[in-house]
C-alpha cells in the first residue's frame, strides 16, 4: 500500500519531533573539583530564578500551541515576503527560547524551538512570491533567505545563530551553519556576495541566491500586494493601513548596492562555523572582512561609513557621499501615514559584527573603533534650549537629529566585554552595575520579579488574542513571546543580553547576535546546557581577571552536579577557585562541583579572559548525544519539500489533517 504525501510529510516529521525529544545521554562525569556541604537556606533570588526559568515550561507550551502547527511546526499566519511582515518576523515569535534552554529551562523548550525552526525553513521554501522577482521560486533557497537586507537577516537568524548552545551535535545544524557561512565566503559561487578583492559584500540585499544588483524598488522590500479587508489594522505592526501605504513606507529604500555596515551581522555565521571545528578559514574570513571596516572607520575620521562602492571606496555607491545609503547616517525616510521624516539610521545593529571579531581574537582594537566613533560624535554635541544634546544622524548640511542623551549605542556591552574603567564610564548607568559594585542588593529580586511579571502578561495577551490565521501577521503576535531572559543572562551568567538593547524585554528586538557572558553552566548527569534542576547561580562580582558566584541546591533531598565553565563559548580559562577555604587550581575553560541537598556557597573565580579559542562543543569529550538526536534537527529537510499549505484539509489559513 502506497505511502500518500500528507503521511510521508507528518511522519518524517513526527520522526524529527521523536528524535528532538530524546533526552541527551548522560556524559562520563568527572570527579567533582569541589564537594560543596555547606547549608544554606534558599535565597529569595534562588527560588525566583527557579521560579521563572520553571515558569516557562508551561507558558512556552501554550503559545506554541496557540500559533504553530503542531505537527510541522509551520507558524499559523499570513505568509508574505517583505520588510513589514515577512519570513524573519516568523521564527522570531520564538526569539530567546535558545537562551531559555542553555540557561537550564526544560528540554521540552529545545523540542519546540526546533520543531519551529524546521518548520520555518519548509514553510517559507514551499512559500513563493508572484511579483518579488527574486522569491518566485521560494522565499528560501538552500533554506536561507534568497536575498534582504541584514536587518531582517539577522532579525530571521536570531533563534538559528544561537541554535549551536543547545544542541551543536546535530549534523543538521552544522551542515547548515557551514553552508550559510559559505553564503559569505565565497565558497559558493552560486551566491557570489562578497568581492575578495575589495573586502566587501557587493549589495545591502543580500543572501543564497546573491546579491541584488539593481536599484531595489519599493515591491522588492514592500512584498506582493496583499488584500487587507476584514483585517484589523492593529495586525500591521508597522502602522501601515493599506497595501498603498506598505509601498509608500518603502519607496525611498532604493540605494542597496555596495556594502554597506549591516553586512556585518553576516559575520556570525562564519563565526558559529569555525566554532564546530576551528577551521581557520572561517576566523580569517572574519578578521579580513571586520578589518576592512576598521580600515574604512580610520580613513573617515573614525566612523563607520554607511555605503562602500563596488570599487572599495568610501561613498562610491552613494554620489560619494559616505553617510549615504538605505539604512545609513543620512537615511531618513518619509513615513506616509503622518508625512514626516523618521530616522533609521541602523548603525548601531552593526557593532555585533566588531563583537564577533572580538571574540574570536580577544583583540581590544575590534572594541576600539567603537569607542573612537563614540567620541568623534559626542564630541559634535551642542547647547540647544539651554540643554546639551547630541547628534545621531549626518547629512548633506551635517550633524542633525539632536538627543539630550549622549551616543552610548553598545556602551553597556562593551564595559561588560572589556571591564575597562574608562568602558564604564562612557557606558550609562544601570541597575545590574550598581548591583555589582554592592549599591543595589534588592535588584536580583526585583528583575526576577518582573520577568514572572512579563510571562503573565504575555501569556494574558495571547488568551485574550482574537485573530485567527488568516487575519494576523507573521509578526502580530511576536509581542506575545513568554520568554524573558535579560534577568537571567545578567544573574546567573555575568552576561548581557545584546539582542535587547538597554537589556531590558521593552526594547525592540536586534536579531543576529550571539551570547557574551562571564559564565555558563552544564548538567553533567542530564548531558546538557543549563544549571540542573533546583540549582539557583547568582553572580555578585566581575573585575577583568575574578568572578564571584554563589551556587545553592535549593532540593533539600536531591545532590546535584554542576560544570561550570568560562564564558558563553570556553573562551575565559578559569585559574582557580575558591570557597572561602583553600585556593584550588582549575587551569582549564571549566570544572564540575557537587552541591549536596540543601547545599550552597560563595566560589571565587580566578580567570583569564579571552585566552582561549570559542567552540560550541561541551565540556565533556565526544558528542553526549545519542545518535537519534545527534541526527534530529532536521530530518524531514533531507527529503524534497512536498506543499501541504494549500491541501484541501488547509482551512481559514490553518492545517487540519
Amino acid at each position: 500500500m502506497g505511502t500518500s504525501r500528507r503521511d510521508f510529510l507528518l511522519g518524517t516529521t513526527a520522526l524529527a519531533l521523536s528524535a528532538a525529544v530524546t533526552p541527551l545521554a548522560a556524559a562520563a562525569v568527572e570527579a567533582p573539583l569541589l564537594e560543596i556541604a555547606t547549608p544554606m537556606a534558599p535565597p529569595e533570588w534562588a527560588l525566583l530564578e527557579r521560579a521563572v526559568l520553571d515558569a516557562h515550561t508551561a507558558a512556552c507550551e501554550a503559545f506554541f500551541a496557540r500559533y504553530y502547527d503542531q505537527q510541522t511546526g509551520f507558524f499559523l499566519a499570513i505568509e508574505r515576503w517583505g520588510g513589514d511582515d515577512g519570513p524573519d518576523d516568523a521564527i522570531e515569535n520564538v526569539n530567546d527560547w535558545p537562551h531559555l534552554y542553555q540557561l537550564g529551562a526544560s528540554e521540552r523548550i529545545r523540542q519546540l524551538y526546533e520543531l519551529a525552526y524546521e518548520g520555518h525553513v519548509r514553510q517559507f521554501t514551499l512559500a513563493k512570491t508572484k511579483d518579488v522577482p527574486f522569491a518566485r521560486e521560494g522565499m528560501y533557497f538552500k533554506e536561507f533567505p534568497v536575498m534582504m537586507d541584514w536587518q531582517h537577516n539577522g532579525e530571521g537568524m536570531s533563534v538559528f545563530n544561537l541554535y549551536g548552545l543547545g544542541n551543536p551535535y546535530s549534523k543538521k545544524y552544522r551542515d547548515r551553519v557551514r553552508r550559510f557561512a559559505a553564503f559569505y565566503t565565497g565558497e559558493d559561487p552560486s551566491a557570489p556576495n562578497y568581492d575578495p578583492k575589495f573586502k566587501i559584500i557587493r549589495s545591502l540585499f543580500n543572501g543564497s541566491r546573491g546579491p541584488l544588483m539593481r536599484k531595489a524598488t519599493a515591491l522588492d522590500w514592500a512584498g506582493d500586494p496583499v488584500d487587507l479587508t476584514g483585517i484589523d489594522p492593529s495586525a500591521l505592526l508597522h502602522g501601515e493601513h493599506s497595501y498603498e501605504q506598505m509601498l509608500a513606507h518603502f519607496k525611498d529604500y532604493t540605494e542597496t548596492t555596495g556594502d554597506s555596515p549591516l553586512n556585518l551581522q553576516s559575520t556570525s555565521l562564519a563565526t558559529n562555523a569555525f566554532m564546530l571545528a576551528h577551521e581557520p578559514k572561517y576566523k580569517n574570513w572574519v578578521v579580513d572582512y571586520v578589518d576592512a571596516w576598521i580600515a574604512r572607520a580610520r580613513a573617515n575620521n573614525d566612523i563607520v561609513p554607511t555605503n562602500i562602492g563596488l570599487d572599495g571606496k568610501i561613498g562610491g555607491e552613494a554620489d560619494g557621499k559616505w553617510y549615504g545609503g538605505t539604512y545609513g547616517w543620512s537615511f531618513s525616510p518619509i513615513v506616509p501615514m503622518t508625512g514626516k521624516p523618521e530616522d533609521r539610521n541602523r548603525i548601531p545593529y552593526t557593532v555585533m559584527g566588531f563583537f564577533n571579531a572580538y571574540l574570536l581574537t580577544g583583540d581590544d582594537k575590534y572594541l576600539d573603533v567603537w569607542r573612537r566613533m563614540t567620541d568623534r560624535i559626542n564630541a559634535n554635541g551642542k547647547m540647544i534650549d539651554g540643554k546639551m544634546q547630541y547628534p545621531t544622524m549626518y547629512g548633506d548640511t551635517g550633524w542633525y537629529s539632536f538627543k539630550p542623551a549622549k551616543w552610548q549605542v553598545a556602551a553597556q556591552d562593551i564595559y561588560l566585554l572589556s571591564m575597562k574603567p574608562a568602558d564604564r564610564a562612557r557606558a550609562p548607568d544601570h541597575p545590574f552595575f550598581q548591583y555589582l559594585d554592592g549599591k543595589n542588593p534588592a535588584f536580583p529580586a526585583t528583575v526576577l520579579r518582573e520577568a514572572l511579571g512579563h510571562i503573565r502578561e504575555t501569556a494574558a495577551a495571547a488568551q485574550a488574542d482574537t485573530s485567527l490565521p488568516d487575519t494576523r501577521f507573521v509578526d502580530t503576535v511576536m509581542d506575545y513571546n513568554p520568554a524573558s531572559v535579560s534577568a537571567l543572562i545578567m544573574l546567573m551568567q555575568g552576561g548581557s543580553h545584546i539582542g535587547r538593547p538597554g537589556w531590558s524585554e521593552k526594547s525592540p528586538h536586534v536579531g543576529g547576535a550571539l551570547q557574551f557572558s562571564r559564565l555558563r553552566y552544564f548538567d553533567p548527569e542530564a548531558g546538557r546546557p543549563g544549571v540542573p534542576p533546583d540549582v539557583g547561580a547568582l553572580v555578585d562580582t566581575m573585575t577583568a581577571d575574578t568572578t564571584g558566584v554563589t551556587l545553592v541546591n535549593c532540593s533539600p533531598t536531591q545532590s546535584r552536579t554542576v560544570t561550570i565553565q568560562g564564558g558563553a563559548y570556553g573562551e575565559h580559562q578559569i585559574v582557580s577557585v575558591s570557597d572561602g577555604g583553600a585556593v584550588r587550581p582549575v587551569n582549564a575553560r571549566c570544572f564540575t562541583i557537587r552541591l549536596a541537598p540543601g547545599a550552597g556557597a560563595r566560589l571565587l573565580l580566578r580567570m583569564r579572559r579571552y585566552a582561549n579559542p570559542p567552540t560550541l562543543d561541551f565540556p565533556w569529550s565526544g558528542p553526549p548525544v545519542d545518535a537519534a538526536l545527534h541526527n534530529a534537527a532536521g530530518r524531514f529537510a533531507e527529503d524534497p519539500p512536498k506543499d501541504i499549505r494549500n491541501s484541501p484539509q488547509k482551512q481559514n489559513g490553518a492545517l487540519s489533517y
